[in-house]
């Protein structure tokens, strides 16, 4: 469980770091690039999506962004509220009601993990189709964030200033974490 607390911890800080990236990050990491109305989705799905769907995140794409933080959120946060009964708990139990630990423990345990579980399938599947059915490799500009484009395009700010605050960013990410976590407990 030990490894169990600290992980829950370094996906806390992630998704800190994440949420703040989507602020002030490159060009293509900000939220506001993908943030798409439902008329653009429905056009998107219908095959008549923009070019420029081609270069950041797709609508569809988008949403599963949008989908994994929230899950692993409220995943995060059920977690810090969590009991197992037997001799852990989360740093939060001791600030809210018993019927709140149980709920939070319930969806920790079952609903939250099979979600979870559920959208890195999807995402691992979108990944498989896009590669052989759409002949798009999405997994290199995932990892290495650089993608091959047959037309122009704004580019993300990649430089040795943004990759500092990118690594000051985390490690403020990282301590915020810590110090809450040595409040709380």
């Amino acid at each position: 469980m030990e490894w169990h607390f600290l992980l829950g911890y370094s996906v806390l800080a992630l998704l800190l770091f994440r949420l703040a990236w989507g602020l002030v990050g490159g060009y293509w990491s900000r939220f506001v690039q993908f943030i798409y109305t439902p008329a653009t989705i429905w056009r998107y799905l219908q095959g008549r999506g923009d070019p420029s769907h081609a270069v950041g995140h797709s609508p569809l794409g988008a949403f599963s962004v949008f989908a994994l933080l929230a899950t692993l959120l409220v995943q995060v946060a059920t977690g810090l509220m969590s009991d197992d009964e037997i001799s852990n708990s989360g740093p939060l139990t001791k600030y809210v009601s018993n019927a709140t630990v149980s709920l939070a423990t319930t969806y920790h345990k079952e609903i939250g993990k099979l979600l979870l579980i559920f959208l890195v399938l999807m995402h691992v599947a979108a990944i498989v189709f896009y590669f052989f059915k759409k002949r798009q490799n999405l997994l290199r500009p995932m990892v290495w964030g650089d993608k091959e484009l047959t037309a122009d395009a704004p580019s993300s700010r990649d430089d040795a200033r943004s990759r500092l605050v990118a690594a000051f960013l985390i490690m403020a990410c990282a301590a915020l974490v810590g110090w809450f976590i040595k409040q709380v407990s």
